[in-house]
């Protein structure tokens, strides 16, 4: 009884997709979890998505699939958190490897579905912006969730869609995906949320976070990303809803438009005339600065006074929670300082951090 989930983006979508099995199957025969190795540069800073030749110790599945156990290592200077999904969860983690487009994804579908004989096969998006038409102001990462819903609607076997926490990305509003989505297929809770725990501890991930946080049960309204972009915390945060796989592919602009691509780079220019951008180009451009960004020393009584003014803000925009790589970048620290600072944070205010989010203080 094999389930095949894809992580559309990869990240913290494979987090969730550990979740989401754990809270439909329980803990009898985990999936297997395709999911790119793309990580944010403050894990690694090596722009775009890693391919199977930037690890060692991977092993075969198919021919053209590769697993990412917890002893694989990346290549320096690359980095990436599947190794250590791989240590703390039971799901077998499946590279995606994008770098042969469209078709290459396809191929590596087919091959799974061969060898796996699955009983599903779900397509797991945090967030929503898989059912974006592509021209929309606020989108930032279209290109890989576009992929792999060109790959599974090429796929030649039932593939189901899927949206938990509509909005948490930070991206398209919740209210603009609501005709969007289809029925419920479940409401996470914070039992749900546990055999992730240990994870959200470490991982990046601030979607999946804010996804953990309201199953558990946080609301509000929720800091993130480098630019502030307040996301609310609500009821609709932890409910998974259905989608129509083939209505997607049909608003999704980017998506119809690789269908046929043979390589990254072709995705790539069709992401800049499509969408008017890249995202990979943004990494490079954020990549080529940080090399000359010299190292900043955590400062623990610094710190919590940039916390303090950074609080004060917050709540003037009606702000109740943050994540702690906002709490970095507001505190002009690096990707690397994150665990540094979330230890420091906690150690010396332990009634805000409701996990895994920081609870910004209510000034009284």
């Amino acid at each position: 009884m094999t389930r095949l989930i894809v992580a559309a983006g990869g990240g913290g979508d494979a987090v969730a997709a550990a979740m989401l099995d754990a809270a439909l199957h329980g803990a009898e025969s985990p999936a297997v979890v395709l999911t790119y190795a793309w990580d944010r540069l403050l894990v690694d800073p090596v722009p775009g998505p890693r391919g199977p030749a930037n690890f060692t110790g991977l092993r075969p599945l198919t021919r053209s699939v590769r697993t990412v156990p917890a002893d694989a290592t990346p290549i320096a200077p690359a980095g990436s958190t599947l190794p250590g999904l791989a240590a703390e969860l039971p799901q077998t983690f499946a590279l995606t490897d994008p770098h042969h487009g469209a078709e290459g994804i396809v191929r590596q579908l087919e091959e799974l579905v061969q060898h796996l004989e699955p009983e599903t096969v779900d397509l797991l998006d945090v967030g929503g912006d898989i059912l974006a038409r592509g021209d929309e102001p606020t989108l930032r990462s279209p290109l890989a969730d576009a992929l792999t819903l060109a790959a599974c609607c090429e796929l030649n076997y039932p593939v189901r869609l899927l949206v938990a926490g509509p909005g948490l990305d930070g991206e398209l509003p919740a209210d603009a995906l609501r005709d969007r989505l289809g029925p419920v297929a479940l409401t996470l809770t914070a039992e749900h949320v546990r055999p992730v725990s240990a994870v959200l501890e470490w991982h990046p991930s601030e979607a999946t976070a804010m996804l953990a946080a309201t199953a558990r049960g946080a609301r509000g309204r929720c800091d993130v990303r480098d630019a502030g972009l307040p996301v609310p915390l609500t009821d609709d945060g932890p409910v998974v809803h259905e989608a129509d796989l083939d209505e997607a592919l049909n608003r999704n602009q980017l998506a119809r438009a690789i269908l046929a691509t043979e390589n990254l780079h072709q995705v790539e220019q069709y992401s800049r005339e499509i969408c008017g951008f890249s995202e990979i180009d943004y990494e490079r451009s954020q990549a080529s600065g940080l090399g000359s960004r010299p190292a900043q020393k955590l400062d623990p009584d610094g710190v919590l006074h940039q916390l303090d003014d950074f609080e004060a803000d917050a709540r003037s925009r009606g702000i109740t929670h943050t994540t702690f790589r906002r709490l970095a970048e507001a505190c002009g620290l690096g990707g690397n300082q994150r665990q540094d600072l979330r230890a420091l944070l906690i150690g010396s205010r332990p009634g805000q951090y409701e996990a895994p989010l920081w609870r910004i203080a209510s000034g009284a």
